[in-house]
């Protein structure tokens, strides 16, 4: 019988991305979002840099396991959504870790989402145009 290795879970949230994320400390780091490396996820090099900017200010030196499952709202919203998860794993270890990462904004969740369309109106406040007559 095979021994299951011990992982912590986080949730990570941006506006309508939603984000599980799982590390377990590991002898060889691998990050794997939705199945795929996480480079080939984010191909960019600023949603790279997004995703590893809480991992960078955590200076944590031990290697880890880290699989995510990330969905809804665009790319971006996803990459901070995986950065909102992992500061929350981080945090755990010290205070004054956890106080870096608030002070650049990774423990906040961003609330924003799209409005809903309202009767009588085109889009969420964009009325039809008026006329007189």
């Amino acid at each position: 019988m095979s021994e299951k290795k011990q992982y912590t879970e986080k949730i990570g949230r941006r506006k309508t991305s939603t984000c599980r994320v799982r590390v377990t400390p590991s002898t060889k780091s691998s990050f794997i979002v939705n199945g795929i490396d996480v480079k080939e996820y984010f191909k960019t090099p600023t949603l790279t840099k997004v995703v590893n900017d809480a991992i960078k200010l955590a200076d944590r030196e031990e290697k880890y396991e880290i699989s995510v499952v990330v969905n809804g709202g665009g790319i971006h919203s996803q990459a901070e959504a995986v950065r909102h998860g992992l500061a929350r794993y981080f945090s755990e270890f010290s205070e004054e870790t956890k106080t870096k990462l608030k002070k650049e904004g990774f423990l906040k969740r961003d609330p924003r989402s799209k409005e809903r369309r309202k009767f009588g109106l085109k889009k969420a406040r964009k009325a039809p145009q008026w006329s007189k007559r």
